[in-house]
């Protein structure tokens, strides 16, 4: 199910399509389709309960982001349907406080475990090793064939969901905080630390080799990291 939200502004009415994500329990981590591609903190394996969420079906756009921002355009590389880069944790919370003022939306930053399930596919699943292929050319714009570049939105196949670039493309921060998986453990919608500096970031980019790629492989920077390959996508709570 896709929900379509509009945004009016001065420079265009934008949609924010949301996928539904129905919620369920899953293996979060070096589940067996990795075929022993992980790292230490991809381990151990532990169960995972989440409720109804939505998340986007693109990554935030450039068009989107200045519709909302404003200002000079913080990506390396322009253009209206490729995904905003250069963007901070800070900045994208900040970026999504203003939307939800324009809108009276709820939007927030996908969790990790959210976004895990999400690129695995949900309840629809097909156990991917890369978010809806273990062909990762078939979903993703990565080093071996980006040119060194993001891509426009949705213009590889999306995964069981309808969701696109969850593998590849840019990187997309999550709300959490990082911590190893032994500290935070938690069954019920986990997420990390809220007072940590460092925070985490998913999916592999366009300059990745297709072992970052993987739906489990896990990044970390600080709130304040800023560079070329990094953006965001949005969720929201399904009340």
């Amino acid at each position: 199910m896709f929900l379509c939200f509009f945004l009016s502004s001065a420079y265009a009415q934008l949609p924010t399509e949301m996928v539904y994500v129905r919620g369920g329990q899953f293996w979060m981590g070096c589940t067996s389709e990795q075929r022993g591609d992980c790292l230490m903190d991809e381990v151990p394996v532990h169960l995972v309960q989440l409720d109804d969420f939505f998340i986007s079906k693109y990554e935030v756009t450039q068009e989107l982001w200045m519709a909302v921002m404003g200002g000079r355009n913080p990506s390396k590389v322009i253009g209206d349907s490729l995904p905003v880069t250069r963007i901070t944790w800070i900045a994208a919370n900040e970026f999504i406080q203003k939307l939800n003022k324009m809108t009276g939306m709820k939007y927030r930053l996908p969790t990790e475990s959210e976004w895990e399930y999400a690129a695995r596919g949900g309840l629809m699943s097909q156990g991917y090793k890369y978010s809806g292929s273990d062909n990762l050319d078939e979903v993703a714009w990565y080093k071996r064939n980006s040119g060194k570049k993001p891509h426009p939105v949705g213009t590889k196949m999306p995964n069981e969901l309808g969701i696109y670039d969850m593998s590849g493309n840019v990187y997309e921060w999550c709300y959490d905080g990082y911590e190893y998986y032994e500290r935070s453990m938690n069954y019920d919608n986990p997420y990390g630390d809220d007072f940590s500096n460092m925070k985490i970031y998913r999916g592999g980019c366009m300059t990745s080799f297709p072992d970052v790629c993987r739906v489990t492989a896990r990044n970390k920077a600080t709130y304040v990291y800023q560079f070329n390959f990094v953006g965001f996508r949005l969720a929201m709570d399904a009340e």
